[in-house]
Protein backbone atom coordinates (compact mmCIF):
# COMPACT_ATOMS: atom_id res chain seq x y z
CA UNK A 1 0.00 0.00 0.00
CA UNK A 2 1.45 3.13 -0.92
CA UNK A 3 0.25 6.77 -0.41
CA UNK A 4 -3.04 8.75 -1.35
CA UNK A 5 -1.52 9.93 -5.03
CA UNK A 6 -4.22 12.52 -5.55
CA UNK A 7 -3.04 14.06 -1.91
CA UNK A 8 0.47 13.63 -2.70
CA UNK A 9 -1.17 15.85 -5.92
CA UNK A 10 -3.39 17.95 -4.38
CA UNK A 11 -1.35 18.74 -0.76
CA UNK A 12 2.43 18.77 -1.96
CA UNK A 13 3.27 18.53 -5.79
CA UNK A 14 0.73 21.26 -7.31
CA UNK A 15 2.05 23.60 -4.01
CA UNK A 16 5.49 22.89 -4.92
CA UNK A 17 5.19 23.49 -8.67
CA UNK A 18 3.16 26.79 -8.00
CA UNK A 19 5.36 28.25 -6.07
CA UNK A 20 8.53 26.98 -8.36
CA UNK A 21 6.64 28.79 -10.89
CA UNK A 22 6.66 32.39 -9.22
CA UNK A 23 10.98 32.27 -10.03
CA UNK A 24 10.67 29.73 -12.86
CA UNK A 25 7.41 30.67 -15.29
CA UNK A 26 5.91 27.17 -16.50
CA UNK A 27 7.30 25.15 -13.61
CA UNK A 28 3.77 24.07 -12.73
CA UNK A 29 2.73 22.89 -16.30
CA UNK A 30 0.39 20.30 -15.99
CA UNK A 31 3.19 18.64 -18.14
CA UNK A 32 5.33 19.06 -15.51
CA UNK A 33 2.91 18.13 -12.60
CA UNK A 34 2.87 14.53 -14.51
CA UNK A 35 6.56 14.11 -14.89
CA UNK A 36 6.76 14.97 -11.39
CA UNK A 37 4.19 12.46 -10.71
CA UNK A 38 5.45 10.13 -12.79
CA UNK A 39 8.97 10.19 -11.89
CA UNK A 40 7.69 9.25 -8.18
CA UNK A 41 6.01 6.44 -9.82
CA UNK A 42 8.78 4.72 -11.57
CA UNK A 43 11.28 5.74 -8.67
CA UNK A 44 9.25 4.16 -5.64
CA UNK A 45 6.00 3.33 -6.54
CA UNK A 46 4.62 5.62 -3.72
CA UNK A 47 6.15 3.30 -1.13
CA UNK A 48 9.86 3.59 -0.73
CA UNK A 49 11.80 6.15 1.01
CA UNK A 50 14.88 4.48 0.36
CA UNK A 51 16.34 2.59 -2.12
CA UNK A 52 15.70 -1.24 -1.48
CA UNK A 53 19.18 -2.71 -1.11
CA UNK A 54 22.63 -0.86 -0.62
CA UNK A 55 21.59 1.90 -2.92
CA UNK A 56 21.79 5.41 -2.09
CA UNK A 57 18.79 7.26 -3.70
CA UNK A 58 16.83 8.69 -1.02
CA UNK A 59 12.58 9.74 -0.96
CA UNK A 60 9.72 9.16 -3.09
CA UNK A 61 11.83 10.91 -5.88
CA UNK A 62 14.97 8.13 -5.12
CA UNK A 63 17.25 11.06 -5.71
CA UNK A 64 20.61 10.43 -4.89
CA UNK A 65 22.62 12.57 -2.55
CA UNK A 66 25.82 12.82 -4.81
CA UNK A 67 22.72 14.71 -7.40
CA UNK A 68 21.51 16.46 -4.44
CA UNK A 69 25.00 18.07 -4.45
CA UNK A 70 25.56 18.92 -7.88
CA UNK A 71 21.99 20.57 -8.02
CA UNK A 72 22.84 23.07 -5.31
CA UNK A 73 26.40 23.62 -6.44
CA UNK A 74 26.23 23.57 -9.85
CA UNK A 75 23.14 24.95 -10.57
CA UNK A 76 21.03 26.44 -7.75
CA UNK A 77 24.40 28.12 -7.18
CA UNK A 78 24.21 30.40 -10.38
CA UNK A 79 20.12 30.92 -9.38
CA UNK A 80 20.04 32.38 -6.55
CA UNK A 81 15.85 33.36 -7.04
CA UNK A 82 15.49 29.54 -7.56
CA UNK A 83 18.01 28.56 -4.51
CA UNK A 84 15.52 30.61 -2.28
CA UNK A 85 12.15 29.32 -3.84
CA UNK A 86 13.80 25.59 -3.15
CA UNK A 87 14.41 26.62 0.20
CA UNK A 88 11.52 27.86 1.29
CA UNK A 89 10.40 24.08 1.55
CA UNK A 90 13.51 22.92 3.73
CA UNK A 91 14.46 23.00 7.21
CA UNK A 92 17.84 24.46 8.01
CA UNK A 93 20.31 21.60 10.17
CA UNK A 94 23.04 19.01 8.47
CA UNK A 95 22.54 16.32 6.17
CA UNK A 96 20.34 18.47 4.35
CA UNK A 97 19.73 15.22 1.44
CA UNK A 98 18.15 12.89 4.37
CA UNK A 99 15.25 15.74 4.01
CA UNK A 100 14.81 13.91 0.47
CA UNK A 101 13.64 11.26 3.12
CA UNK A 102 11.12 12.64 5.14
CA UNK A 103 10.32 16.17 3.42
CA UNK A 104 8.10 15.18 0.93
CA UNK A 105 7.45 19.01 0.07
CA UNK A 106 11.36 19.58 -0.13
CA UNK A 107 12.20 16.13 -2.36
CA UNK A 108 9.74 17.43 -4.70
CA UNK A 109 10.74 20.67 -5.53
CA UNK A 110 14.78 19.04 -5.82
CA UNK A 111 13.19 16.56 -8.71
CA UNK A 112 11.63 19.23 -10.11
CA UNK A 113 14.96 21.67 -10.26
CA UNK A 114 16.41 18.30 -11.64
CA UNK A 115 14.32 18.31 -14.70
CA UNK A 116 15.28 22.44 -15.25
CA UNK A 117 18.81 21.44 -15.79
CA UNK A 118 18.37 20.36 -18.81
CA UNK A 119 17.68 22.34 -21.63
CA UNK A 120 14.61 21.36 -23.54
CA UNK A 121 11.19 21.49 -22.99
CA UNK A 122 9.70 18.57 -21.19
CA UNK A 123 7.56 17.08 -23.78
CA UNK A 124 3.61 16.50 -23.78
CA UNK A 125 3.46 13.12 -25.06
CA UNK A 126 3.70 10.26 -22.75
CA UNK A 127 5.94 8.53 -25.45
CA UNK A 128 8.52 11.35 -25.80
CA UNK A 129 8.05 11.85 -21.44
CA UNK A 130 9.48 8.22 -21.12
CA UNK A 131 12.39 9.09 -22.69
CA UNK A 132 12.90 12.58 -21.61
CA UNK A 133 12.76 10.75 -18.04
CA UNK A 134 15.24 8.13 -18.87
CA UNK A 135 17.81 10.65 -20.01
CA UNK A 136 17.47 13.57 -17.84
CA UNK A 137 16.55 11.84 -14.51
CA UNK A 138 17.46 7.70 -15.09
CA UNK A 139 20.66 8.70 -16.90
CA UNK A 140 22.49 5.29 -16.68
CA UNK A 141 19.69 4.00 -14.46
CA UNK A 142 18.07 0.49 -14.55
CA UNK A 143 14.78 1.48 -15.87
CA UNK A 144 13.59 0.28 -19.10
CA UNK A 145 11.70 1.97 -22.59
CA UNK A 146 8.18 2.32 -21.86
CA UNK A 147 8.43 1.66 -17.68
CA UNK A 148 8.08 5.52 -17.15
CA UNK A 149 4.57 5.18 -19.14
CA UNK A 150 3.01 1.59 -17.14
CA UNK A 151 4.04 2.97 -14.01
CA UNK A 152 2.15 6.56 -14.86
CA UNK A 153 -0.57 4.68 -16.02
CA UNK A 154 -0.63 2.20 -13.35
CA UNK A 155 -0.13 4.31 -10.45
CA UNK A 156 -0.71 7.45 -11.11
CA UNK A 157 -3.93 7.76 -14.01
CA UNK A 158 -6.67 5.80 -11.93
CA UNK A 159 -6.30 8.02 -9.14
CA UNK A 160 -5.85 11.32 -10.57
CA UNK A 161 -6.54 11.21 -14.34
CA UNK A 162 -4.15 12.15 -17.21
Amino acid sequence: MGLNVRQLRDLVVRPVLGSLALVEPGADSPDSERLILGTAAIESSFEYLHQEGSGPALGLWQMEPTTHVDIWVNFLAFKPQLAAAVSLWRTVGPHLANQLIWNLAYACAMARVHYMRDKHPIPSAMADMDAYYDRVYNAGGASRPGEFTSCYARLVEPFVGN
